[in-house]
């Protein structure tokens, strides 16, 4: 498997693959060996989150190769150390297979999770789209089998990548951790309230902040909430963060740990995700098992992740936000009626009937 994003990213698309592995693991097949090839160890906290048995083994290239080097062995080199140590089955966690896997016969599986920099290339630098595109297209060819996290993804492969690659495409749905859906303890909860000085009620939004991700329209609805309803956002800022509201009514706040982020989950009451394009929306599934109803907007996948008892909105319209938060807050009419069934919704997401289906996937190709 490739597990760069495994030892360098904190979410997104590193929670994904430690997800998928420690499921594979918790599976208990012996005879499933699985090998975790990153350019360089990452972040010990990370790599440290695989929970690790005697059939998992990280794998790096030999000396302390530089940043280019690093990459050229990603995406050439390390077939080689594959076809050395006896792989028999690539995974691709990140939407990219290293190129000649085919021609020394060995199997690949790549997971794509959206295609955002070709339906929405103003949100990339003009170069970083072509190179994505060039590595999308060079994947297809490489891929015996290709796995997407929605059925919104899978028809974008198809539309951007061509027909000729439908046959090959299974959905396979992201699982989440079972941190969130665990009953946090209360001197927890008091705990990282007083650290991140969280305010006494909060709606909760997790993610990049970035301008694709469109925080502005929970932001601006605030105007039209009760005066004690705060925002608070999760996830790395970018220049668009300077884009809020500034007053004491919104909080960003970064560098959180999972177990944290667990916390915060639990406190909130409403979970929005405006984001204009995504392709699945981890964060709402996260929010369901944590207990909170979720406003999200129109357009993309998060219908399929939300379920049919999450609210959605136009992305341009602050009062439809507004109107659905409101409709979401403590003691609404059907709150709990749609938090409940919302959380029977996520049951098809929950990780050993994911891990199931992409081992089954392996097994296939073996």
């Amino acid at each position: 498997m490739d597990a760069k994003r495994i030892v360098r990213n904190g979410t997104g698309l590193g929670s994904y693959g430690r997800t998928l592995v420690n499921d594979l693991i918790r599976l208990g097949d012996e005879q499933m060996h699985l090998r975790l090839y990153a350019p360089d160890m990452g972040r010990d906290d990370l790599r440290g989150q695989i929970i690790g048995d005697g059939n998992v083994q990280f794998c790096y290239p030999k000396g302390h190769p530089s940043a280019v080097r690093k990459a050229w062995w990603r995406t050439h080199s390390m077939v080689g150390d594959l076809k050395r140590d006896g792989v028999e089955v690539f995974h691709g966690l990140s939407g990219e297979l290293p190129i000649g896997l085919r021609k020394v016969g060995i199997k690949g599986i790549v997971t794509i999770h959206d295609l955002i920099f070709m339906r929405y290339p103003e949100y990339y630098h003009w170069l970083d789209t072509k190179m994505y595109e060039w590595k999308f297209r060079k994947t297809l060819r490489e891929a015996d089998k290709i796995i997407a996290i929605s059925e919104r993804t899978r028809q974008d492969i198809i539309e951007l990548g061509g027909d000729e690659y439908a046959d090959r495409i299974q959905v396979i749905y992201q699982s989440f951790s079972p941190r969130y859906s665990v009953e946090i303890r209360a001197e927890k909860k008091a705990e990282v309230k007083n650290r991140y000085h969280l305010p006494n009620r909060y709606i909760l939004n997790v993610g990049t902040i970035e301008r694709r991700k469109n925080l502005l329209l929970a932001a601006n609805a605030l105007d039209v909430l009760p005066q004690d309803i705060h925002l608070v956002a999760v996830g790395r800022q970018t220049e668009y963060a300077k884009d809020l509201p500034h007053h004491d009514r919104i909080h960003l706040l970064s560098g959180v740990t999972d177990e944290d982020l667990a916390a915060i989950y639990a406190q909130a009451e409403v979970f929005v995700y405006p984001s204009r394009y995504e392709g699945f929306g981890i964060p709402i599934i996260e929010a369901i098992a944590a207990g909170l109803p979720v406003v999200a907007c129109k357009g993309s996948c998060l219908e399929e992740a939300g379920g049919p008892d999450s609210l959605y909105v136009d992305p341009d319209h602050v009062i439809e936000m507004a109107e659905a938060i409101k409709m979401s807050l403590r003691g609404a009419r059907r709150r709990e009626e749609r938090i409940a069934r919302s959380k029977e919704y996520i049951h098809k997401f929950e990780g050993n009937d994911v891990a199931d289906q992409v081992a089954r996937l392996y097994r296939e190709l073996l």
